[in-house]
């Protein structure tokens, strides 16, 4: 495919960034000074792209999200993308990158699946400044004893060093640092004690990067973060460690969105990567407010499915910023609807069985109730609701028609065809004028549970809304709750921390799960991202390397060409 890039300051130039708020990072990429933001400027809507239950292989939301965008400036609106940051650890693991493809990609895609402008790096050094000022505030008090005021003139943390809950982070995916021993040895080594690594997307530090408001909130947030107990059971902040001040000044460049460019030129701001299982999944509030500055469109990615990242976006973004979307768009396959019958264990580098491929109407039936729970999930939070089938060269007319039909039994208000990927901007026009048609409407947004229900009650709310009987707390999440409302941080919303491939908590529970609970086993503040994390089953922070891993593929020619990078 060929394709005319234009220089990242004429890209800035069309869409309406003065040069003085431009910071270039080369010709391809810059970063938009945070300043360009005005409270007053005019602002466009903002369309929310969500999924059906994700397949281990991938569907196509990000070309939905990149493809859209181009397809509302194709007919003539102004249209920005927004999307989340790729980590290293899926992309030289199995999943690939995350720009999108075919004619619906963000290029340069080697810059932004790999270090971009470094913002990810930026998260890593400042995650672990905080666990090594940890880990030195414990040896010194252990080393000094009841000296130790005397000699440095600062309090007593008392750190309980079987209650860290500040992990070190890596941006690679790596099983053998899930538990690890650090001050092996002790005395000069420090105090030896249990740890371990989550990869990078998955620290607080990245949900906070997506969630503050502007430099000043960042750094209010960052002190705020909960980083161990003393051994009297209080919690102990990155500011009672002094440490809140060092971790922003790391963070200061990184809080800016990044630019970037699709292959049919509409402007991409891609800033910060938040998973959507132990974080909210979505890309910044901040390059939201340029984009809505500066677009009547802009079209935002939120992970997984509409249990997961769309759910989120509502229950956590909506309510710390205001900014709602105007439209939800589900983005839906024929296979993906085939696979999630549940009959099939689909697993990535394995071909499709000859049911997913062939035309057969009876399986697509079937799997579609996944589809007509996520309609009436969508619909649940107030908004207009789009179905995209992301359409497969095998794809059936028959097929294709069907889904069509039911989607808009179920209560979609439209659902069209895109094909993005083979056609880019011209592949998404009649989804586009569905969209713009959708935003024209008022619509308010209605939440499931208010701040000020009581946690356990909105606990039972969620898990209800899943389809569940109910969640059973453990009693640990129980003593976890009380620690919380003794804190006075239980008005926050909820993180349900879930698999990604079941409506429920159980990824064997394909389709539209009945007859289930939620077994809940531990509840976590995330106090400078604003959320209680609740985890409903064993979620993975830190992947591992499969046996024929991504990066075996990767390289690079004689002139400095990256090959083998998808």
């Amino acid at each position: 495919m060929s394709v005319t890039l234009l220089p990242i300051t004429e890209v800035a130039r069309n869409c309406g960034i003065p040069e003085q708020y431009l910071i270039p990072y080369g010709r391809e990429v810059a970063k938009v000074d945070l300043r360009v933001i005005q409270s007053e400027a005019k602002q466009g809507k903002l369309v929310l792209v969500s999924a059906i239950t994700p397949t281990p292989l991938g569907e196509g939301k990000t070309v939905t999200t990149i493809g859209l965008s181009q397809g509302l400036n194709f007919i003539g609106q102004k249209a920005i993308a927004c999307i989340r940051q790729p980590s290293l650890g899926p992309v030289f693991g199995v999943k690939g990158g995350a720009a999108g493809g075919g004619k619906a990609q963000v290029l340069p895609m080697e810059k932004l699946n790999l270090h971009l402008t470094g913002d990810i790096h930026a998260i890593t050094a400042a995650h672990d400044l905080a666990s090594a000022a940890l880990d030195a505030r414990l040896y010194h008090e252990e080393h000094l004893g009841e000296n130790f005021t005397a000699q440095t003139k600062l309090p007593r943390l008392n750190i309980d060093k079987n209650r860290i809950v500040w992990k070190r982070v890596i941006d690679h995916n790596d099983r053998a640092l899930r538990r690890i021993k650090v001050g092996v040895g002790g005395g000069a080594n420090g105090v030896e004690r249990e740890d371990g690594f989550e990869i990078s997307a998955a620290s607080e530090l990245m949900a906070i990067l997506a969630l503050a408001t502007d430099l000043q909130d960042m750094r209010l947030r960052i002190g705020r973060i909960i980083l161990a107990y003393d051994t009297q059971g209080k919690p102990i902040t990155a500011e009672q460690l002094e440490v809140a001040g060092a971790m922003t000044v790391l963070l200061k460049d990184a809080i800016n969105p990044n630019l970037m460019q699709t292959a049919e030129q509409t402007p991409v701001l891609i800033h910060a990567g938040p998973f959507a299982n132990i974080a909210h999944g979505n890309s910044s509030v901040l390059a939201d407010k340029v984009g809505l500055q500066l677009a009547d469109y802009v079209v935002t990615e939120a992970g997984f499915g509409s249990d997961m990242g769309m759910e989120k976006f509502f229950n956590i973004k909506f309510r710390q910023t205001g900014v709602a979307p105007s439209c939800v768009v589900l983005v839906a396959t024929v296979r993906s609807l085939k696979s999630n019958s549940g009959r099939f264990n689909i697993k990535p580098g394995q071909p499709l069985p000859n049911e997913v491929t062939q035309c057969n109407v009876s399986l697509l039936a079937e799997g579609s109730a996944n589809l007509g729970w996520h309609i009436r999930n969508a619909k649940s939070y107030g908004l207009p609701v789009i179905v995209a089938i992301n359409r497969f060269p095998y794809d059936h007319e028959e097929e294709l028609e069907y889904v069509r039909q039911y989607a808009l039994e179920q209560g979609a208000s439209a659902c069209e065809i895109s094909e993005a990927f083979t056609q880019g901007g011209a592949g998404t026009q009649a989804l586009a004028r569905h969209v713009v048609a959708a935003c024209a409407k008022n619509n308010t947004v209605t939440l499931p549970y208010a701040d000020s229900m009581p946690l356990e009650e909105k606990i039972q709310t969620m898990a209800k809304k899943y389809g569940a009987r109910q969640a059973n707390l453990s009693e640990r999440a129980q003593q976890n709750m009380a620690e919380i409302r003794q804190l006075g941080l239980d008005h926050l919303p909820l993180c349900m921390v879930k698999t990604p491939l079941s409506i429920s908590a159980d990824p064997n529970l394909k389709n539209v799960p009945t007859d289930f609970d939620i077994d809940i086993a531990r509840l976590q503040v995330s106090a400078g991202a604003g959320f209680i994390r609740v985890y409903a089953g064993n979620v993975m922070t830190m992947p591992g390397l499969g046996t024929l891993p991504a990066y075996r593929q990767i390289d690079i020619d004689a002139e400095g060409n990256i090959v083998g990078l998808h």
